[in-house]
Parts: structure tokens; C-alpha cells; sequence
């Protein structure tokens, strides 16, 4: 992999004023396979660094203009040029010169007169440094342009995956209400009930401040709240008068039937679902059924339930009474505040208004409109 980065000609950069040594150098790398760049003054090596991109950088010390730790210093702050070894070829020998060399970033150093075997063997060992580094520096841009194609990629799935998911939910509700006709269908015309009174139950749930969560699971949940009455007689399910005490008793069995209908799932709305079948029909002063539970021992669910249940039973056509106005039974729901119905969730349900009508229009039964 490494080998592969190798350049068959790698360019070295001599800088010095004097131009005798200039091609010396040049003369003997050159004769090596070596393509070599030419610089007067460091500020000139700097200049031809940033635009040619050398392997490796020769960098006399005593230069005009800039000389080799000035130039050094500016090679390793450029974006370009950091990363390029440097050489320092010098006559100085003392230990400071060194350290001072090093501290303006130089790699190496080669002593005055050069040594023409010392010479190639430090320029081809840096040469491979300066290939290992594009090596590495090559695969991490390639790896991040793969990490960034995965992403992309990814958050293309992710947001397939959100469509379907969505579309599956939609899909879900539609399946719910379908078999939730089931049992409408025997006691209601049009089966339009569940959709306006689960409809009805979210908005208030909203309405309450319950999360998004929460209220997308009563949406799917409350539709089932009667599924129990396919187990009701018909003749007690469809009698057009008042039922007698034995009938009622049997009547009210839809709410246990409905919740064992729905027991033992593992999935969150069905486990709700039941809970709503179970209590929907309870009160708030404790005479509901089938448990006759009393104010807040009432699952939140259930409470919210009741309401829309109620408003769409009192604004719907049944055989055994006819349809009441929206004042009218806007005047029932005021008047079961605290005794049917949760007084909190009648609060939710009027500041609901707009809304509660808007769903009452829009999922209305043919015959009323």
C-alpha cells in the first residue's frame, strides 16, 4: 500500500544563496532520480514549497532575505507545507544551532561540505516519510468521504425507514377502526363513532399536556373501547327502548368482555386499549361500572375516554333516541362535571371546543349532513 505512494520521481527543494552548492546538490540527486526545485532565499523556498509540493526540503541556514529557521518556521505553519521534512544544511555545529533548528521545526541536518552518500541516503529515508504521511493522509480523507457516503446513506435509510413507519401507523389506525366496526356496526349506522370519539379523546389528552407518546396511543386505543360488545346479545344490544334490569346487567358485561378480549399483548396501545375497555364506562362519583371506581383510582385513560365516548353519544343518532343538538349536549357534558365525568378532563374538553367540532364536521354521518 505504502510502496504505491511512492513516486516514481520525488522532487526535492534545494535553498541556498550560494549557487555552486545549488548544483552540486542538484547534480547529484538529480543522477538518483531525483526531480529537484531551485530556491535563492528562504522566503523564495517558502514561495516554491506552497506551490510545487516537494517530498523533502534542503534548507541552507545562512540565506538573505529569510534565512533557514525563519523559513522553517513558516513551512511548518502553512497548511501545505507542515507536513514536508526539512533538512538543514549548515556549517554551524554547535549544540545551540541544533536545538535551534529543531525548535523551527527542521527533520534533519547535513553538515557542510556535504557528503554525497549521506546526502542521498537521508533524502530517500525522508522520502519515504513524506510518503508514509500522504499515505495516511490520503486513506483518512478517504475514509472520511466513506464515513461521510455511510452517513448520507444511513440517514437516507432513516428517513425511509420514517416513512414507512409512518405509513404502517396510518395503516394500523385504518386496520384498528376496520375491525373496531365490527362491533360498531351493530349498534351505530355508520361506524364513524370510533373515528370521531378516539379523535376526540387524543385532542383532550393534548389538551392536558399528556406527551405526544401518550396521545398518539389513546388515538389507537380508544377505538377499541366497545370492541366487548360483540359478545352482547342483539336483542338487548339493538332494543330500540329501555333496557330492564337483567338486559343492563348483561349490557354492561361488554366492558369485561372487551377487556379480556384485549389481555396479554405485549404492544403498548393494546395494553392501554384494554385498560380503556375495562373503565371507559366508569364515574367519576364512584356509580359507573363494571368496578365502580371512584375519581382519580379511574386510569387517566379511561377518563379521557368517557368524554368523547359521551359528547359523540349524545350528538349521534341510536335506535333508542335520536341525535342532540351541540348546545344541548355541550349542557349534559357542564352538568356531569364532578359527578360522571373527571372535572379536569371537562376543562381540557371545552378548551378543546374549536377543535371538538372541527372533528364532529369532518367525520360527521352521511345522513347529517
Amino acid at each position: 500500500m505504502l510502496d504505491a505512494t511512492l513516486k516514481e520521481k520525488p522532487r526535492v527543494l534545494v535553498a541556498d544563496d550560494d549557487e555552486q552548492n545549488r548544483l552540486m546538490i542538484k547534480n547529484v540527486l538529480t543522477r538518483r532520480g531525483f526531480e529537484v526545485i531551485e530556491a535563492r532565499d528562504g522566503r523564495e523556498a517558502v514561495e516554491q514549497a506552497g506551490i510545487l509540493s516537494p517530498d523533502v526540503i534542503l534548507l541552507d541556514v545562512q540565506m538573505p532575505e529569510l534565512d533557514g529557521f525563519g523559513a522553517a518556521r513558516q513551512l511548518r505553519q502553512g497548511s501545505l507545507t507542515r507536513y514536508i521534512p526539512i533538512v538543514m544544511v549548515t556549517g554551524l555545529s554547535d549544540v545551540e544551532s541544533r536545538i535551534h533548528a529543531l525548535e523551527a521545526g527542521a527533520d534533519d541536518f547535513l553538515s557542510k561540505p556535504v557528503d554525497i552518500m549521506e546526502l542521498t541516503i537521508r533524502v530517500r529515508s525522508l522520502v519515504k516519510v513524506k510518503a508514509y504521511y500522504d499515505h495516511m493522509h490520503n486513506y483518512q480523507k478517504e475514509l472520511e468521504s466513506e464515513v461521510a457516503r455511510r452517513t448520507e446513506q444511513l440517514q437516507r435509510t432513516a428517513d425511509q425507514l420514517r416513512d414507512a413507519f409512518d405509513k404502517i401507523k396510518v395503516a394500523s389506525l385504518d386496520t384498528i377502526y376496520r375491525l373496531s366496526k365490527a362491533a360498531e356496526y351493530r349498534d351505530d349506522d355508520t361506524g364513524a363513532h370510533i373515528q370521531r370519539m378516539s379523535r376526540y379523546a387524543a385532542v383532550v389528552a393534548h389538551k392536558m399536556g399528556l406527551n405526544e407518546k401518550t396521545v398518539e396511543a389513546i388515538l389507537y386505543a380508544a377505538p377499541m373501547h366497545d370492541v366487548g360488545k360483540i359478545g352482547i346479545p342483539d336483542r338487548i344490544l339493538l332494543k330500540p327502548g329501555k333496557l330492564d334490569g337483567d338486559e343492563w346487567e348483561i349490557m354492561k358485561q361488554h366492558t369485561v368482555i372487551g377487556a379480556k378480549i384485549l389481555e396479554g399483548s405485549s404492544e403498548g396501545f393494546l395494553k392501554l386499549a384494554e385498560v380503556i375497555a375495562l373503565s371507559h364506562h366508569e364515574r367519576w362519583d364512584g356509580s359507573g361500572y363494571p368496578l365502580g371506581q371512584k375519581g382519580s383510582r379511574i386510569p387517566l385513560a379511561g377518563r379521557i375516554t368517557a368524554i368523547g365516548d359521551v359528547f359523540d353519544a349524545l350528538t349521534s343518532k341510536r335506535p333508542y333516541k335520536e341525535a342532540f343538538s351541540v348546545e344541548k349536549s355541550f349542557q349534559i357534558i357542564k352538568e356531569g362535571r364532578g359527578t360522571h365525568l373527571d372535572p379536569k378532563v371537562v376543562d381540557a374538553f371545552f378548551e378543546a371546543q374549536d377543535e371538538i367540532l372541527a372533528i364532529k364536521d369532518r367525520f360527521a354521518d352521511p345522513e347529517t349532513n
